[in-house]
């Protein structure tokens, strides 16, 4: 039996998006290659460099190396200091909302992601959203830094990224779980569930300014999945397991691949259900087959 074509979906969540290790890994065990993939945030940052030739073991790696240690980060978050005197106090120099997605991702990736869209070795698209359109953009071309830059660049912490005029501003806004944006029919549909609701920590009463930020964002995020999920129901959604790791929690970056490297054997053998038995995936016209449009 030939494998099928699958379609792999990585939703946004912030440092919860590591957890999309597990599923790479499953596929990567499996011997099992996407057909193409769509990102948001988080997940447009892995699914970039997944979609390049990284296996998962590589982007585990460069993600401990990247946020393995608070001295490690602090010096990466020191590349991002303004350039020159000028660049401290012109409007989009620092302040709330004015970090420059780009150079954080470059920052952190280093040589991780692939310059241009036509490198990659799997179809692949990042999901932001046109600010002024009020649209989302399915990118699909041009540079690929910038594009997961736009796909990532959340309002009140990053500015937003400038693509062909368009303003464009974290795709989790209007898409955190992006089934319907493949650029591809597949056979099988996989989608990755990150953002989960806002968790108490323990011993705190109530969240922080940017933990409330980060926590609203993600109960929005929660009411705009459900309906898309109705309409392109995923043949297998993956909600790994999170629970007590917040938005914000990049230096625990190790502890959530720990947490979720047993999981992926569930993965595995759900996947291997579903590839075995194809009778049990989801049937048009029960996912509406996707049109394809370069959405720009």
């Amino acid at each position: 039996m030939a494998d099928p074509r699958i379609g792999l979906v990585l939703g946004g969540g912030a440092a919860r998006g590591v957890a999309h290790i597990a599923m790479l890994h499953a596929l990567d065990d499996l011997g099992l290659k996407p057909a193409a993939i769509a990102g948001t945030s988080m997940g447009a940052i892995i699914g970039a460099g997944y979609a390049g030739g990284l296996s998962a073991l590589d982007i585990r790696d460069r993600l401990i190396s990247a946020f393995g240690t608070r001295s490690t980060v602090l010096t990466r978050l020191w590349q991002l200091r303004p350039r020159s005197f000028g660049e401290m106090f012109r409007s989009e120099g620092l302040g709330l909302g004015k970090l420059d997605a780009e150079r954080m991702i470059s920052a952190f990736v280093d040589d991780g992601i692939a310059a241009t869209f036509d490198e990659l070795k799997i179809p692949f698209t990042a999901v932001a959203t046109d600010f002024y359109a009020g649209t989302e953009a399915h990118l699909r071309s041009g540079p690929l830094l910038k594009a997961i830059a736009a796909s990532s660049a959340l309002p009140g912490i990053f500015r937003p990224v400038v693509i062909d005029g368009r303003v464009m501003v974290d795709g989790g806004i209007l898409n955190p779980v992006p089934v319907d944006a493949l650029y591809a029919n597949v056979d099988l549909l996989i989608a990755v569930d990150v953002v989960s609701f806002p968790e108490p920590r323990e011993g705190q009463v109530g969240p922080s300014g940017f933990e409330a930020m980060l926590g609203s964002a993600q109960l929005m995020m929660q009411q705009l999945m459900m309906p898309k999920l109705e309409r392109h129901r995923p043949d297998l959604l993956i909600r790994p397991p999170i629970h007590g790791f917040q938005a914000v929690d990049f230096l625990k970056t190790r502890e959530i691949i720990e947490a979720c490297d047993p999981f992926r054997e569930e993965i595995k053998r759900k996947l291997s259900r579903l590839i075995e038995h194809p009778e049990l995936r989801v049937i048009a016209p029960e996912r509406p087959q996707l049109k394809l449009t370069n959405q720009g």
